[in-house]
């Protein structure tokens, strides 16, 4: 046979073998597409190329090839069979068509089978994923109808918000219903209002008006009366019968944003009103206390002169004693100082108690004290009024407290309610001397090193003669600091904004107390620690500085010169703040009762009154008769 010949039975194998391979393929399309596909590809030549969808769309056939879109749990999957142009396709085949007139198939029927089987698996494979899926949102939802049965359905004749919290046993749940109930009565009653629906209204006032009674001021459930459990009941009746004719979400959300907002305006109407009765409560003196005094100053002025003066007066300048300032305008205050501090001393003979008030309670100051002398200690009474040093020539706070824009800021009507903020600087203590007179303690008591200057809401619990022995290392005011991390620190007393306070004072520095303070009257009088005050003064005559009160002049005046103690002398905070450590307390040479609820107050802190009761003498006829008890 010839090579000629070899090659032709050689090529119409090759053929023969191709046309079968096309029958192969075609019947394993069958499976897979619809007649009209499976015509086309019949129909169509080998030199065609690959099967475009353009095509199928000029036919009119499924344009079902393209896949896409086809979403599984984790991604999109797009299926998407490449389109070409037929014609481009065809001059294609034709370029590769060889000389001898044999094609060579660019894609022939076969690798197009192979093609859509591929993309097969793919859809099933994504079905598959698409099916776990959603398997997934099956179990979601079983599990939300599950959650859905533990919530009551709207039942005729039971009004549902409050059933759950109604049959469910819990700490004063009763309690909390019948406010509920009470709120939403008042929503109702407002849509009947304005629906006219007047006789559902006046339903919702009657069960009202019994709800509000029978709840009374209880905030628990023992503090209800047994009736309350029919009042319930029939209120949940009429709220339902409400709901029934009445409920409209809109309306109903509206009222409650509305109640919200009232009720928020309230509260703080109340917390505003709130400070301000704490702060006049602070600033007025009980009944009993006045009392006191009005009845000592009446016997002091009685007796004659001769019995109206102390003992031991030599005392009063011996600078080798240990010497207390102690400015107050109320005895029993004073007189818990003194009985604490002396009776807390290893040795009270060697102290000595300068007290200054003014001269309405000066004769009731004496006369206490004539009537309860501090055993062997030493005490003095003076009044501020009779000190003509302290004028407003000398004294720019003074001038300034006689002024009439002062007088003005004090005593305008509207001032006393108009915002909380500055209130409690407002305070008329502000305009008594007594108050500043802690700037002049050099003048005051020229004689004497060293004095220790308590306030009058304090209580002494230890021996404080150490404190004499305290090196203050050049300073002339030893205090305990008040800062925390960032709290009672210069920038909360001063005003930073004005360029003197910036240009002086660091706003990071740390603040300390008024209340016990130890200070060295001769480095005083070196440093002109009053002239330092007396600038600082007249530069806040208009009070750009600071607001009001002796604390901010005072760390300014003693800014660089005053030396920290150890906080276990002075432990503040029993005035305002309820979580003091009772530890603290106990250790504490010295508490003090800064800020409103004085331990003479009805608003005082029961929790810590007994360190302050124990000092007052209860069992005394003036205090007796005034009807001062514990």
């Amino acid at each position: 046979m010839s090579l000629y010949y070899q090659d032709d039975i050689s090529a119409f194998s090759n053929k023969q073998g191709a046309k079968w391979k096309e029958w192969q393929a075609l019947q394993g399309l069958k499976s897979l597409f619809s007649k009209e596909v499976l015509d086309f590809i019949v129909s169509s030549t080998n030199d065609m190329g690959p099967l475009s969808l353009d095509n199928f769309r000029k036919n009119n056939l499924s344009a079902s090839w393209r896949l896409e879109g086809l979403k599984t749990s984790n991604s999109i999957i797009e299926l998407n069979q490449p389109a070409t142009n037929v014609r481009q396709e065809k001059q294609k085949g034709e370029e590769g068509r060889s000389s001898d007139g044999c094609a060579q198939v660019s894609s022939s029927p076969t690798q197009l089978a192979r093609r859509q089987l591929i993309e097969k698996r793919k859809e099933r494979r994504a079905a598959k994923l698409v099916k776990q899926d959603d398997e997934v949102i099956v179990k979601l939802e079983d599990l939300a109808i599950e959650r859905s049965k533990l919530v009551d359905s709207a039942v005729l004749g039971k009004y549902n918000m409050w059933r759950k919290e109604f049959e469910t046993e819990n700490v004063d749940s009763n309690v909390r219903l019948m406010r509920d109930q009470i709120i939403m009565t008042r929503v109702y009653m407002s849509i009947a209002k304005m629906k006219n629906k007047l006789q559902l209204y006046q339903e919702l006032l009657s069960q009202l008006k019994d709800g509000q009674h029978a709840l009374g001021d209880a905030t628990s459930d023992a503090e209800l009366h047994p009736s309350s459990h029919e009042k319930i009941k029939a209120m949940g009746q009429v709220l339902s019968k409400s709901k029934e004719q009445l409920y409209d979400c809109k309306l109903v959300t509206g009222k409650l944003r509305a109640m919200l907002q009232t009720a928020d305006e309230q509260v703080r109407s109340l917390k505003k009103q709130s400070t301000f009765l704490s702060q006049l409560a602070a600033k007025t003196i009980p009944n009993g206390i006045h009392c006191l005094s009005m009845r000592l100053t009446i016997d002091y002025y009685l007796l004659p002169p001769e019995k109206r003066k102390f003992p031991k007066s030599e005392n009063l300048e011996n600078p080798s004693l240990y010497h207390y300032a102690l400015f107050s305008d109320n005895v029993l205050a004073a007189s818990v100082v003194v009985n604490s501090t002396i009776l807390n001393a290893k040795d009270p003979s060697k102290h000595v108690f300068h007290l200054v008030t003014d001269k309405l309670n000066f004769g009731a100051m004496n006369m206490w004290f004539l009537l309860n002398p501090p055993g062997k200690a030493t005490i003095h009474v003076e009044n501020v009024d009779e000190f003509k040093w302290l004028n407003s020539s000398y004294c720019p706070v003074l001038k300034q407290l006689e002024s009439a824009a002062m007088k003005e800021y004090y005593f305008k009507a509207g001032h006393s309610t108009a915002g909380s903020s500055n209130l409690k600087y407002r305070n008329p203590k502000y305009l008594s001397m007594l108050n500043h007179l802690r700037f002049y303690l050099p003048q005051v008591y020229p004689k004497l090193d060293k004095i220790l200057f308590l306030d009058d809401d304090i209580v002494v619990q230890k021996d404080l003669t150490g404190l004499w022995a305290v090196n203050l290392h050049g300073k002339v005011n030893g205090a305990v600091e008040t800062c925390g991390e960032s709290f009672h620190r210069f920038d909360k007393y001063l005003n930073f904004s004005n360029p003197h306070i910036a240009k002086n004072f660091d706003p990071n520095a740390c603040g300390w107390a008024y209340g016990m303070n130890m200070f060295d009257l001769k480095e005083w009088k070196k440093k002109d620690i009053t002239g330092i005050y007396h600038k600082w003064q007249s530069m806040n005559e208009d009070r750009v500085l600071w607001k009001l009160g002796t604390l901010p002049p005072g760390l300014m005046t003693f800014y660089g010169l005053t030396h920290p103690l150890n906080k276990s002398w002075h432990v503040l905070g029993l005035g305002y703040n309820p979580s003091v450590d009772r530890s603290d307390i106990e250790k504490a040479a010295v508490i003090h009762y800064n800020g409103n609820m004085k331990p003479w107050l009805e608003i005082a802190m029961t929790k810590y009154r007994s360190y302050w009761a124990k000092y007052v003498k209860y069992n005394h006829p003036y205090v007796q008769n005034c009807k001062l008890n514990e």
